[in-house]
């Protein structure tokens, strides 16, 4: 398989991964398929991860998390800043992979293939070529 749509393909399931998490915590997917199916459910979850932080800094992690999921799904799906928006995805991920072990255990992270994600991205950032990006574009424009 060509590497240009490999990477193609990897740019394009770590963004929808992203953007259907996002859509979840907003109650955007039905509720019999949804994980979270609200904020407050998302939320609850996300102290379950961080037991050790206070209370008052659950809600503003969520909004930094949610924002920071959106902007690099949409930074991934047009290929901004790839290599860059990924390798910050990967560790994002990494992240929330040892929360969810440390916090209950590996399975949870392995089931979900949180993992594997999280190697998906750290693999999409060692990827030079350029195939289908809006970095193409942007740097003809400066170079024009």
């Amino acid at each position: 398989m060509n590497k240009s749509i490999v990477k193609v393909f990897l740019r394009t399931s770590l963004s929808l991964s992203f953007l259907s998490a996002v859509a979840d915590r907003l109650g955007l997917w039905p509720r019999d398929i949804s994980a979270w199916g609200n904020w407050k459910k998302f939320l609850d979850y996300t102290h379950t991860l961080t037991p050790y932080l206070p209370e008052f800094v659950i809600s503003p992690l969520g909004y930094i998390v949610t924002i920071l999921e959106t902007f690099l799904s949409f930074s991934l799906l047009i290929g901004y800043k790839t290599e860059f928006n990924a390798k910050i995805s990967g560790y994002l991920l990494l992240l929330f992979a040892l929360a969810m072990t440390f916090t209950s255990s590996i399975k949870g992270a392995l089931d979900y293939s949180v993992l594997t994600a999280s190697a998906a991205a750290f693999a999409l950032s060692l990827i030079p070529s350029k195939f289908l990006e809006i970095d193409t574009f942007l740097k003809k424009k400066v170079i024009d």
